[in-house]
């Protein structure tokens, strides 16, 4: 059994998708290559369904509700998984999986908070989390962050009209769209790499902040299909994504979730720190502006300035 293996990983947005591929390979692993899980997603039928079907392979799973709107929650989260840690429940916490994540059409929405949800869910709730657990880990231990190559554009996201980041101080990124701007996709799609942008910038920072063997790395399972980010776009748009998951490479939660559980728990990966970025199963460059020290420190700024005004 490798190290990370013999502990515990903690994922959010276990309940389909991605995450939910993800829990299901972690859980069929052999008895001796199997880590317990921590599975934190909103209370319900679906996180049950999910645990259950973990512990039908094996594993040791414990539920914690959490909506990651709510920052309140998600430090109720931290707190129950710290117990369940301190009683025993589960193995040391060696790992954990950022994984949850949405791409809401229309950026006037806010978190319970007051800030625009995607921020909010996909990096914020992530970032108080990791937070709030980081001197609960036993090392080693691997933080895997879910990015997304849609931060920046090259000729096929621009056919798809998947919309770019465009960086701004991070506690303008938290505010949702004034109520006379108009809805758009643009709007909503640049939201979203932003929120991608952002976690490779905390990835790199975090990397610098955590104990020496906690290793960061972002992963980006490749296009999906039928996922989240392509819900958000037009109907056309739409069935041509259902297309391209028919042709074999093309990424889909079936392929992606088992490649996930090898970036969190394999020691193939045990190099990987700083916030490597790996698409699919290979480690890329990132664009040269998604490495920037001034940016990374000033969001690890204004995020403790966020997330005190939310406590």
């Amino acid at each position: 059994m490798n190290s990370i293996a013999s502990g515990t990983v903690l994922i959010t947005g276990p309940t389909g998708g991605l995450g939910r591929a993800a829990t299901a390979a972690m859980a069929a692993r052999p008895a001796d290559d199997r880590p317990d899980l921590l599975l934190v997603g909103r209370a319900g039928r679906a996180l049950s369904e999910v645990a259950e079907e973990a512990r039908s392979a094996g594993a040791v799973v414990r539920e914690i509700g959490c909506d990651l709107a709510r920052l309140a929650d998600v430090r109720a989260a931290a707190q129950q998984a710290k117990q369940l840690l301190n009683e025993g429940a589960v193995r040391p916490l060696r790992g954990l999986v950022a994984n949850a994540g949405l791409s809401p059409t229309d950026t006037h929405h806010a978190s319970a908070d007051g800030y625009e949800l995607t921020f909010a869910v996909n990096y914020l709730a992530h970032a108080q989390l990791i937070g709030d657990l980081l001197d609960s880990f036993t090392e080693p231990a691997r933080i895997v962050l879910l990015g997304s190559n849609t931060y920046y554009q090259n000729i096929f996201r621009r056919i798809l009209s998947v919309a770019p980041a465009e960086w701004r101080d991070p506690v303008e990124l938290s505010r949702p769209t004034p109520a006379a701007v108009p809805a758009s996709l643009k709007l909503s799609g640049t939201a979203y790499s932003d929120s991608k942008l952002a976690i490779l910038y905390y990835a790199h920072e975090l990397q610098r902040r955590a104990p020496s063997r906690i290793d960061v790395v972002v992963f980006e399972p490749g296009f999906m299909p039928g996922t989240g980010l392509m819900r958000g776009q037009s109907p056309a748009v739409q069935r041509v994504g259902r297309a391209l998951e028919r042709i074999p490479g093309v990424s889909s939660p079936v392929r992606s979730g088992p490649a996930l559980a090898s970036i969190v728990l394999d020691d193939r990966w045990s190099h990987l720190r700083d916030g490597a970025f790996v698409v699919k199963d290979k480690e890329r460059d990132v664009q040269p502006f998604a490495m920037d020290r001034a940016r990374e420190a000033r969001l690890w700024d204004a995020t403790t300035e966020l997330l005190e005004s939310a406590g």
